[in-house]
């Protein structure tokens, strides 16, 4: 077993891929919204031509109504909802998401809790195939989310090939833009998850939808099917990003390599994060002395002096107690959505989802939005507005 030492790829984790020809029913797309509403065109078209729900979890730049009133003409049920500032109603409070409050390597974001949310209303919906789209991320053939779901018969969950720019942490970026052979894997910006019976969270830290994807020991079985594309943005244009992500790549790829090579999470000691915290640092230094004194590379060096700087305040300590947290976590979760059952008493189990959730959905105003929006000719939106 090697000793911390960081893996270019864990493609051999994957253990099914679809055959072309495989499909089955997708019952939800599921979006995690923070753009303004016009970075839902490609969501709304593929549950058009699925012919299945799509919910959208709306914060920051994306508003509910801005999303009812863009998609009003859509051929599919759109479930618009503003996600909740305070803790949603009935969810779990876990450790992961409030240990590190006081902490450096705390990183804010809801789009965690935003999945964890789908989570819970796919489950009381009674939808079992469920399929998690970012607001950034294309699918040219919508047939292959119906391959992806046709492998959950065997996988947890199946992840799409991310292509167009890669999806990588913003050390990994420069791995291979200074000459470096560095691979992706599977990414909830583009998964297929068998929501009836997966008992995983998404833990609030980078690289979340790793932690996903991972069992009591080691990683659950995982597939590969069909290709999203990736919009491009600038991994280098905030240093800020390469700080955030630092504790969360740390964590994930050093339990990766473990998995590559035969381990188990408790194999993750404290001797264990000590080795790799090191090689952790003579990775970024090596990607440092590639950079070379290119004028053009300057956004490249000072976010990995950003990375190594966060680095340096993560203690083997730290990562041990973090695991163990997320371990506690994983228990209490799994407690909790097993209790959940599909609401069966009514006629509309959508309604009650939101109604024992404390979830408003949002209906399009009367003015009709001054942007058309993707394929239709009427929106199936209805609920408390």
């Amino acid at each position: 077993m090697s000793e911390g030492a960081h893996h270019l790829s864990h493609r051999g984790l994957i253990s099914s891929s679809a055959p072309g020809d495989l499909g089955a029913p997708v019952d939800a797309i599921i979006v995690p919204s923070a753009r303004y509403e016009v970075s839902l065109r490609e969501a709304a078209r593929l549950a058009a031509e699925l012919k299945c729900v799509l919910l959208v979890l709306s914060s920051k730049s994306s508003k509910a109504r801005d999303v009812a009133d863009f998609l009003r003409d859509v051929e599919a049920e759109v479930i618009a909802v503003d996600f909740p500032e305070e803790p949603v109603a009935k969810l779990p409070v876990l450790e992961t998401s409030t240990i590190l409050n006081k902490s450096r390597l705390r990183r804010r974001t809801d789009t965690s809790a935003k999945r964890n949310l789908g989570l819970v209303f796919a489950r009381m919906a009674g939808w079992k195939r469920v399929v998690f789209l970012d607001d950034d991320i294309v699918v040219p053939d919508a047939n292959d989310l119906r391959r992806a779901v046709a492998l959950l018969g065997a996988c947890d969950a199946v992840g799409l090939r991310i292509d167009g720019f890669p999806d990588n942490s913003v050390v990994c970026h420069a791995n291979r833009d200074t000459g470096a052979l560095q691979d992706t894997f599977l990414g909830g910006g583009a998964m297929a998850v068998a929501a009836d019976r997966i008992d995983s969270f998404f833990p609030e830290i980078y690289n979340e939808d790793w932690f996903f994807l991972v069992d009591d020991t080691t990683l659950r079985p995982v597939g590969q099917a069909g290709l999203a594309l990736q919009k491009a943005y600038d991994p280098y244009a905030n240093p800020e990003r390469a700080r955030d992500e630092e504790f969360g790549d740390v964590l994930a790829e050093g339990l990766f390599a473990l998995f590559d090579d035969g381990g188990k999470i408790g194999d993750a000691t404290l001797g264990y994060w000590k080795g790799f915290l090191e090689a952790r640092l003579a990775l970024i230094n090596t990607i440092k002395q590639r950079c070379g004194t290119d004028p053009d590379r300057e956004p490249m060096r000072t976010s990995l002096v950003a990375a190594s700087g966060r680095l340096q305040i993560i203690t083997p300590k730290d990562c041990v107690v973090y695991i163990g947290a997320w371990q506690r976590d994983r228990e209490a979760w799994r407690r909790f959505i097993r209790g959940i059952r599909p609401i069966r008493r009514t006629d509309d189990p959508i309604a009650e989802a939101l109604k024992r959730l404390k979830l408003e959905r949002v209906s399009p105003s009367d003015q009709p939005p001054s942007t058309p929006a993707p394929g239709g000719r009427r929106a199936v939106l209805t609920g408390a507005g």
